[in-house]
Parts: structure tokens; sequence; C-alpha cells
């Protein structure tokens, strides 16, 4: 097939999956995301959720296929510890190394544990409106929908061994099998062993008399069928038997997991079928540059993130070259959506066939429902603005910005909830930082010059009032660069702020010259 013109990356996974193809396949194309429901979603889930989206409808621009994405939530795996974060930690620990789905629900709210975790999946993609399908692996193990493979395993368990045990290390080989049954008596998974293997009839043989501090056994033995729920495959497997089952054409992981992606690449093989084309990305980390975690709640949540920006600035950052490493913290959010914005200002200026691979393509349903703003309003000024009015007072604001730039009428709704977002930041985030500091005696000088000067000056343009601050400074013989520290510092209690003719316009000369006047006479 001939390569797509587009360069995005998701063009660029969209036509290395596209080849794959000698025809047009007579099936959806199926993408798969994965969610471990050992703890809430978290930015993480949310980010491989929206990747995989921008893949499949880039795919699905280039060939018009009909595709489905597949949400898989592994609830049959076992807890393997207590999560920090979350109540009745004694009633956890109890049911260590159970399924998730068979551990009651923390909460009280939901049949089990991973049915309340799955419920905040759902509720969470449902939220922000991505078209996917839901999979439990417990129904999915239940209604036999991995049957065949489980089979095809047992048939072949000696050449998964061979694949799996030289990974492992010396001490796990010796008990290692790839099937974990679940003990009809205890109900552990994580405390069986399998002592036999019987691929004529479809069972194996197990003990349950594994141990290791946390997880108790309970010693009891039985032959079981590997179907309908009985067992479950470990993880690596569960990952091929997924493959192989639903041929899944596309799935994603983060760069903790290659080897794993190859290794189950490889036994999917062995079952007789491809692995499906695959892509890598780096790990969210949080301030201290620690990946994020669920288990102890570390790192942004999409609902916090929310309060303070439009979610559309996180997908915005989250689209940026996902091969790279991202910090998520609350500092980075006045530049993503000033970023985000930017983006949104210039799309429609790229010509038809540049759209594409625009951010904001991929952001608004291949471009079909993107909002115009054509405006210089940004959120940084947004946030400079208030903190130089020191009000929470959007209307007060919003008359501010609509003198500053009155077309921002036309985007009403979009300016209105910059401006909550921003007080919503401003009181969480700014206004606790503010140190205000007294000038030194010949700061005060500076300071009257400054305000001499632009008390002087009767004109409204921003280049000319930009001037003034390099001319004070210019005969002070004091860099540029130290006199606006200096005045942010002592007027708006903070080391940066807005342009000097900006901020002028924004909030007018008589604002600034009082405020000098404040800081001068203190």
């Amino acid at each position: 097939m001939a390569k797509s013109k587009y360069k995005s990356w998701p063009f660029n996974e969209a036509n290395k999956l596209k080849n794959r193809f000698r025809q047009a396949p007579t099936e959806p194309v199926r993408f798969e995301t994965g969610f471990g429901p050992s703890g809430l979603p978290h930015i993480g889930t949310f980010a491989e959720v929206a990747r995989t989206t921008w893949v499949r409808q880039a795919f699905e621009f280039l060939t018009q296929w009909p595709t489905q994405l597949i949400a898989f939530s592994d609830d049959m795996d076992g807890l393997r510890k207590v999560p920090l974060n979350m109540p009745r930690q004694d009633m956890l620990a109890d049911n260590l190394g159970k399924p998730l789905c068979h551990i009651p629900d923390p909460f009280d709210e939901c049949e089990s544990y991973s049915a309340y975790m799955n419920g905040k999946l759902n509720e969470f993609l449902n939220r922000y409106r991505f078209d996917y399908t839901f999979q439990s692996s417990y129904e999915a193990y239940r209604r036999g929908d991995f049957n065949e493979g489980l089979a095809v395993i047992l048939q072949k368990v000696d050449g998964v061994k061979d694949l799996i045990l030289p990974t492992m290390s010396e001490a796990k080989r010796e008990n290692w099998s790839p099937f974990f049954p679940i003990c009809e008596k205890c109900g552990r998974i994580y405390s069986t062993r399998v002592v036999g293997y019987h691929p004529q009839d479809n069972t194996i043989d197990y003990i349950c008399d594994r141990e290791d501090g946390l997880v108790q056994c309970c010693h009891h033995t039985a032959s079981t069928s590997i179907f309908d729920g009985r067992v479950k495959v470990g993880w690596k497997i569960d990952w091929a038997l997924r493959w192989y089952c639903y041929d899944i054409g596309y799935e994603m992981y983060g760069k903790d997991l290659i080897e794993s992606a190859k290794l189950s690449g490889k036994i999917v093989r062995l079952m007789g079928k491809q692995p499906p084309s695959g892509y890598f990305y780096e790990l969210f980390l949080d301030e201290d540059g620690r990946k994020i975690s669920k288990s102890v709640g570390r790192g942004l949540t999409i609902d916090s993130w929310t309060s303070y920006a439009p979610l559309e600035s996180l997908l915005y950052y989250i689209f940026q070259n996902p091969k790279q490493a991202k910090r998520l913290f609350w500092g980075i959010v006045p530049k993503s959506v000033d970023d985000y914005l930017t983006g949104l200002a210039n799309y429609d200026q790229l010509a038809g066939t540049k759209q594409p691979d625009s951010t904001i393509w991929h952001l608004f349903h291949k471009g079909a429902d993107v909002p115009a703003f054509k405006t210089s309003i940004t959120f940084s000024l947004i946030n400079n603005l208030i903190s130089a009015v020191g009000a929470d007072d959007i209307d007060l604001i919003l008359n501010y910005l609509k003198r500053y730039d009155a077309s921002i009428d036309r985007y009403a709704d979009i300016v209105e909830d910059l401006v909550k977002k921003a007080m919503n930041y401003y009181r969480d985030f700014i206004l606790p930082h503010k140190k205000f500091r007294t000038p030194s005696a010949h700061e005060k000088t500076i300071l009257q010059k400054l305000r001499d000067s632009l008390k002087a000056y009767e004109g409204e343009d921003e280049t000319e009032l930009q001037t003034i601050p390099f001319d004070v400074a210019r005969s002070f013989e004091v860099p540029p660069k130290d006199l606006f520290k200096m005045f942010y510092e002592v007027a708006m209690g903070q080391e940066r702020g807005p342009r000097f003719g900006t901020f002028i316009r924004l909030v007018g000369k008589t604002k600034v010259l009082n405020l000098l006047d404040r800081v001068i006479d203190a």
C-alpha cells in the first residue's frame, strides 16, 4: 500500500498497521488498551486510551475500515500488596493472593474490589467521550473467550517454558507454570503450584502450597479444567492470549514493558498468529522525577487538572512526543494551556492538507469539532491580571480583558471558562507563594523614575510602553532584567510577570501608577 503523506506520529503508527494487511479485513481492526484494577485509573490510563484513540482515528482516516477499541481490565489478577490509599486495610490484607474480582469492595459500593475499580474506569472513559468496548478479564474467562487459546498454550506448554524460563532467575524457574489455578478451597491464585499437565483432556493438577510471608496457602490438592475461569495465565502469557483470541491489531505499552511485549510476541507466534503492531511510550513522572503510582496515589488526577485548566490542554501536552518522559505537576499547567490555545488559534490558518498533522486535528475527532479562538488572550495573561488586580470577581476580570481585547465576546464561553479555572489556579498555586518585599531606597528612586516616565507618556502603544522601563534601566545603568525582577517582586510578590507594555494595556495606566505609589511609599 502507498505510504501516508502525513507525518505526525499517529499517522506513522497507522501506516505501519495498514501495511500489515494485503486487503481490506472482513472484521473490524481491533485496538487494545490494558488496565490493572488494583488501583484507581489515573493519568497514565487516560493517556494510553487517548493515544491509542489518536492512532485509531488516523487509521480510520487512511483506510476507511471499521475499527474497535477494547479497554481490557485484568480483574482476574491477584492482589499482591495492599494499596496504601485504600480503606479497610486489614480486610484487604486478609485477601492477599485472591483475584481482584473475588475480593470485597473496600468502599462497600460494589460486589467486588475490581467491580468498583472497573466502574470508575468506565465512568472515567465515558466522561471524556472515548469510543471503546469495555472487557472484564473475569467475564472473558468465564464466558470461554480464551478457551481456544488456553488449549493451545497447554498443548505447547514446553515451548512456552522454553521462551519464558531463560528470562527468569534460577530461584523462580523450578515451579514456574503459565497457568495459575484458583484454589477451589481457599480461593487464592498466587498460592497454587501446577504439578501436572493433561493436554488430552485440558486439565492440570495443582497444590496450594506457596507462601511468601504475605500470601497464605491451604495445602489443598486437586485437578481442574483450564477452561471457563478456573485458571488464568500469568500476565505475559495473558497478553499473548488476548492478542491471539481477540485478533488484536494494535497495542501500546510503557517503556518498562518493552521486553515483556517482545516476549509476548514470541509466545503468540508460537501459538500460531502474528503479534499486533506496537508502540512504546515513556512514563509519566511526578515533580520529583518518580514514576506516577496509583497504589500510593502519587501524581495528578484528571479531575484535579480540569479544575485548573481545560481538558484539551492536558490532551495537547500528552500528544507531544510520547517517547519523551513527561513530568506532570502543577507548574506545567499555564504553559500547557497557552500551547493549546496557540495551536487552536493557528489551526484554521493551516492548509487543508496540513491540518491532519496538527495536534488540534487529533484532539477534535479528526478536525470535525474544532472551536474558533482568535484572540490575544492567554492563560498566563489572565493569571497575571488576577495577580495584579487581586480580585476574586469573574465579571471584573472579564471587563479588564474586554478592554484589552474586545474580540473576546465572540469566544465568551471559552474565555469565561479560562477565567474560572485561572482563579482556581491562582488561589491554590500562586497566592500561597506570593512574597512581597520592600524596595531599598535606591530601588525606590528607580521606581519613582519609572512612575514619572509612565505618567508622562500619553499613548497606548504596547511597543512604546515597553521601551519605558528599558530607558529607565539605562539611565541608572541597571540591567533591564534586574529592573523587571525588582518591579515584580515589590509590586506583585513574584519574580516574573507579563511584558510591561502588555501589563499597562491590560490593567490600565492609572492602576499601575497607584501600584507604584503604594510600593514607593512603603
